[in-house]
């Protein structure tokens, strides 16, 4: 009897035919398929900081939109009698929340409402004029972060800017090319002094920067409010109000698109070149690599030679002088008629906001500054609808929650984790293991 016997080789089939049969893959194998170019790019994609950057704004967005409809009266009303007419209470939701961002981009972007087109265009360079004094400071704040310094004491080096600015350039009689960069130098200065007293105090004495800008915020707080009552120093002469006197005129920037464009002067331009240098500085020169070394590892970057006291001191010198800058565009451009003791505005508070949203890069604070001032120009255009001004505030923070939590981001929108992620889990699982085992 002739046959092949079960198990053995099949004397046709050669070695040389499992080299031209194409392998077996797939879930019904165990193996995973190799990865195309095109799943790697969709997949670094949506994990990159960019996309996790604008699923936070969507999300946040979305969020503030049901806040939006909650408070409304409309929608209020209708839900009262939801049950009998459905569609009213889902109508009124719509037209709150889309008019609520209409407004929101009507007062931040643009204005088709407008008589011309320079009306039409004018929310957009109010944007950019509250966003000058938000990127200078997040700037400040980036840097530091940078460095491996977490300072949030922007608001008192502004606040040390301004009464420089005050005491040493407003009684001045210059000719502007010569008084507004004095005053803009001096101011910055200040700014710098006093966040280099941090620095140096940190180098000399091991003090943590958390400590020591909280403190020197109050210190500088107090400072220039008695500074502002006391007459002969920074109060308006004549006035027994904590005021100062005018900015001169001849220390204002002049507007950068003529008088029917007041928000936008040249201190924008000044805050751009600003974010050239620190991205230079930052990323290009050698001083920006001893900062990042320090940053990533201080204790590595003196082992390399690197004086980290020294780096301290410069980092808190620059984040302090570009706090300066922040309340020189202040002072020197958005309230000249005087200023007191809230100069800041919140903004040094808001400029770690922006550097958190801009990932410490000197251009992602660009851009996040640039979209804090839209939602403030628009915020007013919203507050005219009879919708809270909180909500815009509520949804800053949220886009600041979204981003600092990227797993819940991830988690919302079904995201691929990225492998850190995925070597924690393993480790988290094979711990659990050995300790039930």
């Amino acid at each position: 009897m002739s046959g092949i016997t079960p198990g053995a080789p099949d004397a046709a089939h050669t070695p040389a035919d499992d080299e031209q049969l194409p392998r077996a893959s797939g879930p019904l194998t165990g193996e995973d398929p190799a990865p195309t170019r095109s799943g790697i790019f969709l997949r670094e994609l949506m994990r990159g900081s960019a996309m996790t950057t604008v699923l936070a704004i969507i999300l946040a967005m979305i969020v503030g939109g049901v806040l939006i409809a909650s408070t409304n009266k409309e929608v209020q009303a209708a839900a009262g009698y939801f049950f009998a007419r459905p569609g009213d209470t889902l109508v009124a939701i719509w037209n709150a929340v889309i008019g609520g961002y209409e407004a929101l981009f009507r007062g931040a972007v643009f204005n088709p409402r407008g008589n011309d087109f320079a009306a039409q265009i004018r929310p957009l360079t109010n944007a950019l004029g509250f966003a000058a004094p938000l990127i200078a400071a997040g700037l400040g704040v980036a840097l530091a972060f940078r460095t491996g310094l977490f300072n949030i004491g922007a608001r008192g080096q502004m606040l040390i800017a301004a009464m420089f600015a005050g005491l040493f350039a407003f009684n001045l009689d210059l000719p502007m090319w010569i008084h507004l960069p004095l005053t803009l130098v001096i101011g910055i200065a200040g700014g710098a002094l006093w966040g280099g007293l941090v620095g140096l105090l940190k180098a000399k004495t091991g003090a943590h920067e958390v400590i020591l800008t909280i403190m020197l915020n109050y210190v500088a707080y107090y400072l220039l409010l008695w500074m502002l009552r006391t007459p002969g120093l920074l109060q308006m002469p004549g006035n027994n109000q904590p005021q100062t006197a005018p900015t001169p005129a001849s220390a204002q920037f002049p507007d950068l698109l003529g008088p029917r464009f007041p928000a936008l002067d040249w201190g924008f331009v000044v805050v751009v070149v600003a974010t050239v240098v620190v991205w230079w500085v930052i990323e290009r020169s050698s001083l920006g690599l001893r900062l990042r070394a320090v940053g990533e590892n201080p204790h590595a970057a003196r082992a390399a030679g690197i004086s980290v006291e020294r780096i301290y001191l410069y980092a808190m010198l620059f984040a302090g002088g570009l706090a300066g800058l922040a309340a020189m565009n202040q002072i020197q451009g958005n309230v000249t008629t005087g200023f007191g003791a809230t100069i800041d505005a919140g903004i040094g508070f808001d400029a770690i906001t922006v550097a958190l949203l801009g990932r410490s890069r000197a251009w992602g604070t660009f851009a996040a500054g640039i979209l804090f001032g839209a939602l403030k120009a628009g915020s007013f255009s919203m507050q005219a609808q009879g919708i809270p001004v909180d909500i815009v505030l509520v949804v800053q923070s949220l886009i600041v929650l979204f981003i600092a939590a990227p797993p819940l981001l991830r988690a919302v929108f079904f995201l691929p984790k990225t492998d850190a992620e995925k070597a924690a889990k393993a480790r988290a699982k094979a711990a659990k293991k050995a300790v039930t085992a």
